[in-house]
C-alpha cells in the first residue's frame, strides 16, 4: 500500500513587498504554483491515501484567493485518484485560539473523500485498504489531552499514527522558540514501536526520527530562519530540497523523498571578512560575489554576511549598488554583523561589553512572571526586532 505524506504547505503565506502583476503578494504565488505542481507529482505517484500533517494554511483566516486555490487542487487531486482518500489533520498555524471558532479545514470535506481531522485525537479506518489512521492535531496537544494513545492491533492490519508537534532532540531550544513555536514532545511519546508509520509535520526539513517516523518537511522554504533551514537540508544530504514523501506500506517500510521544483533559488552567498578593510574594499568584494553567481541574481532570494564591520565603515558603503541588487533580486539581504568590542571591566581586567541587543535579551529574560517557552519566544522576537531596526539605521 503507498501513502503520500505531505505537510506543512502554508498557503497564503506572504513574504518580502513584491508583487505579481495581478497584485498578489510574489511568496505566496511562489507557493501556489509549487502546491499545484506537487499535486500533479502526487496524482502521478498514484497512492492508495494523501495524507496532511498539517499547517495546510499559513493563518487560521487565510485570504479568500488561498482557500480557493486549496479546495481547487484538492478536487484536483480526487478527480485523478478517485479511489484514493485524503485525510487533513491540522497544525498550529491551522488552529484558532478559540475553539468555539472553527477550523476552515472543514470547508474540504465537501470535496468528497476529504476527511479533516482538527480539534481532538480520531481514528479513521479504511476498511479497503486494511488501515487505520490514528490522527492527533494540533489542538489535542495544546488543551492537554493526553498521551498519544497506542493502536488498536486488532481494527486493522496497517497501522498509522499522522501528528503535528516537534519531538525534541530536532532542534535546538533557541531555533525551536524563535523559527517554530508550538509544542514539544519527547520521541517516546510517539510509540514507534507501535506503529507500521509516524507521518510528522511541523519541522521544515526532511527528517528521520526514528526508523519508521519521518517529517516529509515543507513544500517551500517558509520560516524566519530559510538559511538555518539550507544548513539542516544540507546534513540530510539534500542541500536546498524541498518536497514530499511517498511511503511503501507492507512487509516492508520503503520512504521515498520527491523533491519539489522551486519557483526560485535561495542563495546564501560565501561571507566576506570585513576586518581591517575600508568600504571601498567591502563594496567590491560584494559586487564580485554577486558576479560569481552564474544565473544571476535576478528574482532570487539571497543573503551576503559581512563580519566585523564597524557602523562607520557600514555607513560609507555603496548603499545605491546596494539598492540595485534589491531592485534586481526578489530579495537581497545585506547582513552587516559588528566586531565584538572589548573595555576593561574593573582594574585592568579586559571583558566584553554588551550590545544592545544582548542588553536587551538579557532584561527580557529575567522576566519573573513568565514561563520559560514564553520568555524563549519573547526574547527571539526582541531580538527579531532588535537586528532590522539595525539594518536599517546602516542603510539609512
Amino acid at each position: 500500500m503507498k501513502l503520500a505524506h505531505l505537510a506543512d504547505v502554508h498557503l497564503g503565506f506572504r513574504q518580502y513587498y513584491r508583487q505579481t502583476p495581478a497584485g498578489i503578494n510574489q511568496r505566496e504565488a511562489d507557493v501556489a504554483n509549487i502546491f499545484r505542481r506537487v499535486i500533479d507529482d502526487v496524482a502521478s505517484a498514484e497512492p492508495d491515501i494523501v495524507v496532511f500533517a498539517g499547517d495546510f494554511f499559513h493563518s487560521v483566516r487565510p485570504t479568500n484567493q488561498a482557500i480557493l486555490h486549496g479546495f481547487n487542487q484538492l478536487a484536483r487531486l480526487r478527480t485523478r485518484l478517485p479511489k484514493s482518500q485524503v485525510v487533513i489533520v491540522a497544525g498550529n498555524h491551522d488552529t484558532p485560539r478559540s475553539t468555539d471558532t472553527g477550523s476552515i479545514l472543514k470547508l474540504f470535506e465537501a470535496v468528497g473523500g476529504v476527511h479533516v481531522v482538527s480539534d481532538s485525537v480520531r481514528e479513521l479506518e479504511f476498511d479497503e485498504l486494511d488501515l487505520a489512521l490514528t490522527c492527533v492535531p494540533f489542538a489535542a496537544h495544546l488543551t492537554g489531552g493526553g498521551p498519544i494513545p497506542k493502536p488498536e492491533r486488532k481494527t486493522a492490519k496497517l497501522q498509522v499514527l499522522v501528528t503535528h508537534a516537534e519531538i525534541a532532540g530536532v532542534l535546538s531550544p533557541e531555533r525551536s522558540a524563535a523559527e517554530y513555536g508550538g509544542i514539544v514532545i519527547e520521541p517516546g511519546e510517539l510509540h514507534c514501536e507501535n506503529w507500521d508509520y509516524v507521518a510528522l509535520g511541523h519541522y521544515h526539513v526532511a527528517h528521520q526520527v526514528q526508523r519508521n517516523a519521518w517529517y516529509s518537511g515543507a513544500l517551500e522554504h517558509l520560516t524566519s530562519n530559510p538559511w538555518g533551514e539550507l544548513k539542516d537540508e544540507a546534513r540530510e544530504g539534500r542541500p536546498g530540497q524541498k518536497g514530499w514523501l511517498l511511503v511503501t506500506l507492507g512487509e516492508k517500510l520503503g520512504v521515498e523523498f520527491r523533491p519539489a521544483s522551486p519557483e526560485r533559488q535561495l542563495l546564501d552567498l560565501e561571507p566576506i571578512q570585513g576586518a581591517g578593510l575600508d568600504a571601498p574594499k567591502i563594496d567590491k568584494l560584494i559586487s564580485a560575489r554577486v558576479a560569481n553567481i552564474s544565473q544571476g541574481i535576478e528574482a532570487q532570494i539571497v543573503r551576503q554576511v559581512v563580519w566585523d564591520v564597524p557602523r562607520s565603515i557600514a555607513r560609507n558603503l555603496d548603499h545605491p549598488k546596494i539598492r540595485d541588487f534589491k531592485s534586481t533580486a526578489l530579495h537581497y539581504n545585506l547582513d552587516i554583523r559588528r566586531p565584538e568590542t572589548t573595555r576593561p571591566v574593573g582594574i585592568g581586567t579586559p571583558g566584553s561589553r554588551k550590545t544592545l541587543d544582548e542588553v536587551v535579551a538579557d532584561y527580557l529574560s529575567q522576566r519573573p512572571d513568565m514561563p520559560k517557552a514564553h520568555l524563549k519566544k519573547l526574547v527571539a522576537l526582541g531580538a527579531k526586532y532588535m537586528k532590522s531596526v539595525e539594518q536599517d539605521l546602516l542603510e539609512e
